[in-house]
């Protein structure tokens, strides 16, 4: 049956239900709220608080819960009943303000980089009032933002929302200089495309390392991968199809826009894409993808994998966080309008100011944005198999480009010519050539009207790279409003300064070319940009004083606040790898090790049945060799790991925890892989026990 679009958000209190259920002034009040940013006056609660009430119970609600996101990268919540018993014994469905603006969940078993102690347990939540409640599984969810009892921040969400108001407030700034006076604010918005993989979940409920992990620890390359370049945009698979289509339609009964949906790259990996919305809600909005995502796919007999990199040697996943500033009466800061080399107006000029703004941000902070898509998935992914690497750098395209370096030298900032397509074949139209091609090695690249930051994981919330991203294009943008308020000259001579000067202190960011080879990596070297390539080290880029001062300036985060996710980070990488090894060792021990010995005892048997009558067979020998051997050599790695494992019980501090594993143990594991990957190449696979990558790749 055919979606009915006219229930599209028909599990969200939107506009449309906020405008049915409540008074004239109510309302109005309400909306200011949510258009200001602000939060919602206590004289109203009560009254918004029953209509939302109301309306949940209409679509099948008996608790309501203060949804949140904690620095796990996944959200939380703790659901509690409408009922409100009665002398009689009877119950009143009943909801107050209170309720709805503030919750007390338990502060101390959440990650909090040492902001709470256990005996520590009080925490807040307050409701989100720009990204509306939605009904889902009986339960009213109400976003909200998490703090600890002293005040600092515990989720992901409070930071976004600081960033949100600073980046609004500079942009502001900028656009009244140039004409702008009816706007009330300006938004960060984002489009997250997501990667993922489907498996069937038959295939994924006999590898350990998939349940535990989420990506395969094992696994010999398989005939085919991606070599054939035939998955890409290609026909999708009917169990895909209808997986695709049911998620469709659950996210829209959610509000969530989902708008592309196509094969990626890799064997069973595909992609989902939203339209653009303003940044918490777009978060929010991939928060509940990436739950309805596993929870689909499990219904349909599959299982989604969310990881950077759940298969070695094909693609990994991203998150692709496409980033612009919009006013609230939708004019895009990012669109360059058109550019007339005879007439430059306001428009182009507001345009190069923004665009050098985030030039000179991302130069000047670009280990705190390669620190905002640092997590232990991700170094897997990285600079492999179509990733950006882990060198931060901006693609303008060469038109872009010049006219930058035109204007910085003096001249005017002419466009260009960027000619038609498809002129010569009389039946098609003729379609005029974008002002730019698209870079998908760039890891930050401008793309027509907005950029796309293609460093997140697929697994991680978007609110860090976006709160870093809000941030530190405010600082730039105030710094240039300094200027522009008080010019030297004229406001358009003023414009060419900051470009000039932004091309001579910054231009080196800019890079169009070809991110994946060996000589950009010593180009970004001489230009001195810096190369966190793992997680550990990029990690404590958000403690350096450089950003600890941008984010205090902002009150995106104090310095407590910043060392408490420099904590958070290391701990989580030691305990992924971790428990990565540990499940390593679980499975090699029960299932690969033993079906390498018995593998290799049949064929021993077998060559001895033989010889025993009178055929040597040397093919056979040397099989019962190799399996020898690769048993010695699991053996071994197995053993190093074990004992390499142990020393993390010395007293360690969270970084020496952190470096120790990714410099002692994440070679000891890829050793042992390689081990039994050798291994699984010469065992059959009737007497392999696990699904190999063919297995896993090929057949949904």
């Amino acid at each position: 049956m055919a979606f009915d679009f006219a229930s599209f958000g028909c599990m969200v209190f939107d506009d449309r239900e906020m405008k049915k259920r409540l008074p004239d002034g109510i309302y109005d009040c309400l909306k200011q709220s949510i258009h200001e940013g602000e939060s919602l006056h206590p004289e109203i609660a009560d009254t918004v608080a029953e209509a939302m009430m109301n309306w949940a119970v209409e679509k099948g609600a008996t608790h309501y819960t203060h949804w949140f996101q904690p620095m796990t990268s996944i959200t939380a919540g703790k659901h509690d009943s409408f009922i409100a018993p009665q002398k009689d014994g009877s119950v009143l469905l009943h909801f107050s303000g209170k309720e709805l603006i503030k919750g007390e969940p338990d502060a101390s078993s959440f990650p909090s980089g040492g902001l709470r102690n256990t005996f520590e347990a009080r925490g807040y939540t307050t409701w989100d009032c720009t990204s509306p409640a939605f009904v889902r599984d009986g339960t009213l969810y109400i976003p909200t933002a998490f703090c600890s009892y002293t005040g600092e921040a515990l989720d992901m969400k409070t930071p976004l929302l600081r960033s949100m108001s600073a980046i609004s407030e500079q942009a502001l700034r900028l656009i009244r200089l140039f004409g702008n006076t009816t706007s009330r604010r300006v938004n960060a918005t984002v489009g997250a495309e997501q990667e993922y993989f489907l498996l069937d979940r038959r295939m994924y409920e006999k590898r350990l390392d998939l349940k535990i992990c989420g990506r395969t620890l094992f696994g010999a390359r398989p005939p085919k991968g991606q070599e054939m370049d035939d998955h890409y945009f290609g026909r999708i698979r009917l169990r895909v199809a209808e997986f695709m289509q049911q998620l469709d339609e659950e996210l829209w009964k959610l509000g969530v826009t989902a708008k592309t949906k196509h094969n990626e790259a890799a064997p069973a990996q595909h992609e989902l894409a939203p339209i653009f919305d303003t940044v918490n809600v777009s978060t929010d909005h991939n928060q509940l993808t990436m739950e309805i995502m596993r929870i689909v796919a499990k219904k349909n007999g599959l299982a989604c994998l969310l990881h950077e990199k759940p298969f070695a040697n094909v693609n990994g996943s991203g998150k692709h966080n496409n980033w612009s500033l919009s006013t609230d009466d939708g004019r895009n800061l990012l669109d360059p309008g058109k550019l007339d080399p005879r007439q430059v107006t306001y428009e182009n000029l507001q345009f190069f100011v923004v665009l050098c703004a985030i030039i000179s941000a991302v130069d000047k902070h670009a280990d705190l944005l390669r620190m905002s898509a640092a997590v232990a998935g991700n170094d897997h992914r990285l600079g492999m198999s179509e990733a950006p690497p882990t060198i931060i750098s901006i693609f303008l395209g060469e038109q872009l480009t010049s006219m930058l370096e035109r204007a910085a030298q003096g001249g005017g900032i002419d466009s260009g010519s960027c000619g038609a397509l498809f002129d010569d074949v009389a039946v098609l139209p003729t379609l005029q050539r974008d002002d730019s091609d698209r870079n998908r090695t760039s890891p930050f690249a401008f793309t027509g009207n907005k950029f796309e930051f293609r460093t997140v994981g697929s697994s991680a919330s978007i609110a860090t790279a976006n709160y870093v991203l809000n941030t530190i294009v405010a600082e730039s943008l105030e710094e240039f409003c300094g200027r522009l308020e008080n010019p030297k000259n004229s406001l358009d001579d003023e414009v060419r300064a900051i470009i000039a000067e932004t091309m001579r202190e910054h231009g080196r960011i800019i890079y169009n070319g070809n991110n994946y080879t060996q000589e950009w990596v010593e180009e970004a070297k001489r230009r001195g940009l810096p190369n966190l390539t793992n997680t550990v080290d990029a990690s404590r880029a958000i403690v350096s004083e450089e950003s600890i001062r941008v984010l205090e300036k902002y009150r995106v985060l104090s310095r407590v606040e910043c060392e408490s996710r420099c904590e958070i980070k290391l701990e989580n990488y030691s305990k992924v790898i971790t428990i990565e090894a540990k499940t390593m060792l679980e499975m090699v021990e029960r299932q690969y090790l033993p079906a390498v010995i018995s593998y290799a005892g049949r064929c021993a048997d077998s060559y001895n049945a033989l010889k025993a009558a009178g055929v040597e067979n040397r093919s056979l020998h040397s099989l019962v060799e190799k399996l020898s051997q690769n048993i010695s050599e699991i053996s071994g790695a197995y053993d190093a790991l074990e004992a390499t494992l142990c020393q993390l019980q010395s007293p360690l501090s969270t970084l020496e925890n952190a470096q120790f594993c990714r410099d002692r143990i994440c070679p000891l594991m890829q050793k042992l892989r390689l081990a039994v990957d050798t291994a699984e190449i010469n065992v059959a696979e009737e007497s392999w026990p696990t699904p190999n990558y063919t297995d896993l790749l090929h057949r949904v």
